[in-house]
């Protein structure tokens, strides 16, 4: 393998930082595209409010694709100064990167461990990729491999019990804020897959009314239609918030919607001090930051839920071991069963031609002792010869099989029994 996964997450960057790295989709588009074309290199683009992850594969006898590569162009791409991009990144190679594509799709290095949409994510991200045409035998071997470990973590384990997602521990620290709901006002900024989920949560509260808004009409009145509630124009947003108690927001947007300027001018007068939950789990965020003030209005942006993280760890905790050893196993899998695949050619063109060679000895000498020899030493001889063949090939082939999984070594051996065989695998 010349396989790499380079990327930043929530343990190695603040949302600060990662949402200046966040891929909208048309940038996603052009960046898997620019990555992974050309030279037989792949590529796919992992980016979701936890993570900004690069996995690209390249030929052997291609230099890899390093964490200065990989800094150089996420700082091209967004704008960004590299010094401050190359801190954020981590970087694993080959079974590594195999191994950390696993866990991310188990969600063992999730925010919340045991959460059920980084597998969507991933697939979403692996299918966009393939539509692209930027993958190959490599990642389209990975990536199905890689959603393969995280349904039998699921399945297997209790990683996943009790439902907690970013969605539902948004809506715990709502809990902490209000004691009862009635008379509460819910407004939903944004119509995407996490505002819906979260919204499920929400719901349950049983808030007197909730109200819709997004830049798409229709959007908003599918996702009032679907809950309830009320579709609100777009150009309302600043007395629907003055209305609102509680604020769920996940646009998108390459910035703020909501600056602090605008909150203090045409929001917060109007609110009369009147307590207002913001749940700002957008990145790049929505809200500033700045428009909390601990007193009326709180701002809790997806970094916030670290806390409610480490209480839920403590629960499903007892799972993480089993599912890290399942993970284990099915790297090592994975591992072998490329290995094969990229030793497979090789060894059968190396018995093809030993066979031919085999014949091109055997033949003529059969042909002097023809006559001479009864069926059964003519059997015997040629049983010898093949013995004596399979011997020979026992080394090479058991080298190619038990190779070492580093990349530098089994590409040399490789190419020296091609070397030493004259083969064209």
């Amino acid at each position: 393998m010349n396989l790499r996964a380079i990327g930043c997450n929530f343990r190695t960057a603040a949302v600060e930082l990662r949402e200046k790295l966040a891929f909208d989709d048309a940038k996603q588009r052009v960046a898997v595209q620019s990555l992974g074309t050309g030279d037989g290199c792949e590529a796919v683009l992992l980016s979701t409010c936890n993570r900004v992850e690069l996995y690209v594969a390249r030929p052997l006898n291609a230099p890899p694709f390093d964490v200065s590569t990989a800094a150089d162009f996420l700082a091209a791409v967004h704008g960004v100064p590299v010094e401050q991009v190359r801190p954020l990144l981590y970087e694993h190679a080959d079974d590594h990167a195999v191994r950390h594509l696993s866990r991310v799709s188990a969600s063992l290095d999730s925010l919340i461990v045991g959460e059920g949409q980084i597998a969507g994510q991933v697939k979403q991200a692996f299918e966009l990729a393939q539509s692209l045409g930027a993958t190959g035998p490599l990642l389209n071997a990975l990536f199905p491999h890689a959603l393969r470990v995280a349904k039998r973590v699921r399945t297997e384990t209790g990683i996943a019990h009790g439902h907690v997602s970013v969605s539902s521990v948004a809506v715990d620290y709502v809990r902490q804020v209000f004691d009862h709901f009635g008379d509460k006002t819910i407004l939903v900024i944004g119509a995407g897959k996490m505002a819906r989920l979260t919204l499920k949560h929400l719901e349950e509260l049983k808030p007197k009314r909730i109200l819709v808004t997004n830049r798409s009409p229709a959007k908003a009145e599918e996702v009032a239609a679907g809950c309830g509630g009320t579709a609100v124009p777009w150009d309302r947003l600043d007395a629907a918030l003055a209305e609102a108690d509680i604020a769920l927001s996940t646009t998108g947007a390459n910035e703020p919607i909501m600056p602090r300027s605008r909150f203090d001018k045409h929001v917060r007068p109007k609110r009369h001090g009147h307590t207002l939950v913001v749940l700002d789990i957008a990145v790049p965020r929505d809200f500033d930051p700045a428009i909390h003030d601990g007193d009326a209005v709180f701002v809790f942006n997806i970094d916030d839920l670290t806390r409610v993280r480490e209480k839920t760890l403590g629960v499903r905790k007892k799972h993480v071991t089993p599912a890290e050893a399942i993970v284990e196993v099915e790297v090592k899998k994975f591992a072998d069963d490329w290995k094969r695949r990229k030793s497979g050619p090789v060894i059968k063109e190396l018995f093809g031609e030993a066979d031919k060679l085999r014949d091109e000895v055997l033949g003529p000498l059969l042909g002097k002792l023809n006559g001479k020899l009864t069926p059964a030493e003519k059997e015997a001889i040629e049983i010898a010869f093949r013995q004596f063949q399979n011997k020979l090939l026992h080394g090479p082939i058991a080298a190619l099989k038990d190779a070492a999984p580093h990349d530098a070594g089994e590409t040399t051996l490789l190419e020296a029994v091609r070397k030493l065989f004259n083969l064209r695998s």
